[in-house]
């Protein structure tokens, strides 16, 4: 009917359905150019960011980090747990069973991470509800105006939301860094985004 016709046509305008249809289009892209990365390019390219992650002050400085467990070819950090875990509190995300909310785990040397909700590893200890001092965010699409776009679950954005003054640094590979990427009004911008090449 040309009426249903008009009504997509309509609701595909909405400013929120328009924003989340954008994120869709970005995030299947570099979802994709990620998903043909090979261990060697993944190791090489990590390492230097985490070699730019260790010349940020705010990383020198704290003392807590709240770090990620790489999935799907992420860039892999665990290499500053590995130099830093006798000078800092490392901190890795998982999701409650029940809310899928997301809480943090403290890294603790000899205790075995356990995959938790979606098949993300997580350590096995106690429920960490102290402060963070820096967040090393990953996602699927980064801008120059450092505006993320995550997975789609919006987990982080909730997360980030309790933690406001707590400085966020995402982590990409250079392909994952746009001119522009879609946001919307409750999206958390990174205080930085930092990849192989660049620190914004």
């Amino acid at each position: 009917m040309l009426f249903e016709s008009q009504f997509r046509d309509f609701y595909a305008m909405l400013p929120w359905v328009s924003t989340r249809n954008s994120k869709e289009k970005v995030r299947a892209l570099d979802s994709q150019k990620r998903r043909i990365l090979t261990p060697e390019f993944i190791q090489e390219e990590s390492a230097k960011v985490v070699a730019r992650i260790e010349e940020m002050q705010h990383f020198q400085n704290a003392k807590v980090v709240m770090i990620y467990f790489p999935v799907h070819n992420e860039v892999d950090l665990r290499a500053l747990v590995r130099k830093y875990a006798d000078q800092k509190t490392f901190v890795f995300p998982g999701l409650t069973h029940r809310t899928h909310r997301m809480q943090v785990r403290k890294y603790e040397h000899k205790v075995p991470f356990i995959k938790g909700v979606y098949g993300i590893p997580e350590p096995q200890t106690e429920v960490y509800e102290g402060p963070i001092d820096l967040i090393l965010v990953p996602g699927m699409s980064f801008d120059k105006h450092r505006w993320r776009v995550g997975r789609g679950g919006g987990y982080y954005d909730r997360f980030l939301r309790h933690y406001k003054g707590v400085y966020r640094v995402g982590v990409g590979y250079d392909f994952q860094l746009h001119t522009t990427v879609p946001h919307w009004w409750n999206d958390r911008r990174m205080n930085h985004v930092v990849t192989p090449s660049q620190t914004i």
